[in-house]
């Protein structure tokens, strides 16, 4: 079955939901049993199997885990409250004071946030590489490492890593591997196929597709799964039935959304690549693009989300202003994968340890993030173009 039937079916079961096309909001808490019978026999069912008890799930949540694990072609998914709580519960999962974590350096803010300090404070060690590491990544492993995270393409710089080839190391190595796959989404990489043993997601993004909700997923392998369930448990993680079905609308939507966001931000980076103010464009899909071998191999389509390079000129911050200012098709805001474009000033060296950017080679000026959304690409066009007008028209 292919994805844009799967995000249409999955999930779905006429006889379970009495015939209705779209599985119900179960706003549950408490699950009464018939009898003490019935309530032993609950007791014993593995918490997230079955309707127990609303934390651990309804038929409403589980409607849209069976759904994102069939998309991922994994074993099981579990829903969280937001993405960063989709990196952050399955490292509390899977690790333990005294670990070592192998984490990207081109990752997001937040996860980093998470491994300098509540990771730090629980005796965890993190340890960032370079993403362009690739499979040199096992020396860097030591005997106590428990987990590689991995983030592809990077945020803001948009690097591509050799996913097969880090998990092929971890693997080799006996370390869990795990990825923030909120770029690709599971339409277009699938990370459990290419050895990856958790795929994370933020559903805010391109699955909610509203900017509406607020929701992170998990998926594993058979063998990982475990571990994950106890933790979500001990954690006491989980999302709302009325945001899950919320997402189970935008579910059905997503693929030729997705196919609408690739092309238009296909033709809005072709536009930008050439003007004279952008000196580099960051997207993985251009053929000019370092990345773009590792993402032609692996990835079946290319997100909404890329960046640019503006010449130092023309980067300071009233001009800057001069052309964000101005816009109305384009929000400055966070949280892409909406159906409205998004355009913000970016930062790929922050907080950057273990690698430079810009790279040797590379541009070298003010870095903007893009995210093109469902509007007319030659109407988003016009309105940079306008921007790119009044940002020329200021002195610097």
């Amino acid at each position: 079955m292919k994805d844009a039937t799967k995000t249409v079916s999955a999930g779905r079961d006429r006889e379970r939901f009495e015939g209705a096309v779209n599985p119900p909001v179960y706003r549950a808490s408490t699950i009464l049993s018939g009898s003490l019978e019935e309530l032993r026999a609950k007791n014993r069912t593995r918490r997230g199997d079955g309707v127990t008890y609303g934390a651990h799930g309804t038929p409403t949540t589980f409607a849209l885990e069976e759904a994102l694990a069939a998309l991922e072609g994994g074993y099981r998914t579990r829903l969280c409250g937001t993405g960063v709580t989709a990196v952050a519960g399955p490292l509390l999962c899977y690790l333990s004071a005294g670990d070592h974590l192998l984490m990207t350096d081109g990752l997001y803010g937040p996860t980093r946030d998470f491994c300098d300090g509540m990771l730090r404070r629980l005796g965890v060690e993190t340890s960032y590489y370079d993403p362009l590491i690739g499979g040199a990544i096992a020396q860097l492993i030591r005997p106590n490492t428990r987990v590689i995270f991995m983030e592809s393409p990077s945020s803001d710089a948009f690097e591509m890593q050799d996913v097969p080839a880090i998990a092929a190391a971890a693997r080799a190595a006996g370390c869990l591997t795990m990825i923030d796959n909120t770029w690709g989404s599971p339409l277009f990489f699938k990370p459990l196929a290419h050895g990856v043993d958790v795929s994370v997601q933020a559903v805010t993004k391109y699955v909610g597709g509203h900017a509406d909700l607020l929701m992170g997923a998990a998926t594993t392998t058979e063998a990982a799964y475990p571990a994950l369930q106890r933790g979500w448990q001990e954690l006491g993680l989980n999302t709302s039935p009325d945001d899950a079905y919320l997402a189970l609308r935008g579910l059905r939507s997503v693929a030729p959304r997705m196919r609408q966001h690739q092309e238009g931000a296909l033709a809005l980076a072709a536009w930008l690549g050439a003007q004279a103010e952008v000196l580099e464009v960051l997207h993985p899909a251009l053929p000019s693009d370092p990345g773009h071998a590792l993402w032609r191999r692996d990835f079946t389509g290319a997100a909404s989300l890329f960046g640019f390079v503006l010449d130092p000129e023309f980067a300071s911050q009233s001009r800057i202003a001069a052309m964000l200012d101005g816009l109305k098709l384009f929000g400055v805001g966070y949280s892409w994968g909406g159906y409205q474009s998004l355009l913000i000033p970016t930062d790929p060296h922050r907080g950057r340890v273990a690698s430079v950017w810009p790279r040797p080679g590379r541009a070298a000026g003010r870095a903007m993030r893009i995210h093109v959304g469902l509007e007319d690409p030659e109407d988003l066009i016009a309105e940079l173009d306008d921007g790119f007008q009044r940002m020329r028209r200021l002195e610097a």
